[in-house]
């Protein structure tokens, strides 16, 4: 392996640590104003939403390896919007700290998707 080969290697891992570190950044501003404006979800701690942006990440990350699907409101159609709702509710079984009833996961899902809509840039992994 040449020298160059060994460097868009590594800058290609560099760039996909980025797009997830970036994401988890990200999945936590919107998951942060999303409990703010959902009546019905809390997040207690500056931890808890650091790790539900971890779990809603990963989880996100596992239904598009898996069945190729998003879990976003919008763009999705109704799967994509259901997916949401239950990534959103199945969190709180994962994290200490976070608390959302299945009527706020629904309003959750739809202010998830507007904020996330309207953050510029690629997303997905």
């Amino acid at each position: 392996m040449s020298n160059n080969d060994s460097n868009v290697q590594s800058s290609s891992t560099v760039g996909t640590w980025g797009q997830i570190i970036g994401r988890l950044i990200a999945a936590a501003i919107i998951l942060a104003v999303t409990a703010f404006f959902t009546p019905g979800f809390t997040i207690n701690n500056i931890w808890a939403l650091g790790l539900a942006a971890v779990v809603l990440t990963a989880m996100d990350y596992l239904i598009i390896k898996f069945t190729g699907l998003h879990a976003m409101a919008f763009g999705k159609g109704f799967v994509g919007f259901v997916l949401a709702v239950i990534v959103l509710y199945a969190t709180q079984f994962f994290v200490s700290g976070y608390s959302i009833s299945w009527m706020a996961a629904i309003i959750g899902a739809l202010i998830y998707g507007i904020i996330d809509y309207i953050i510029p840039g690629e997303q997905g992994m």
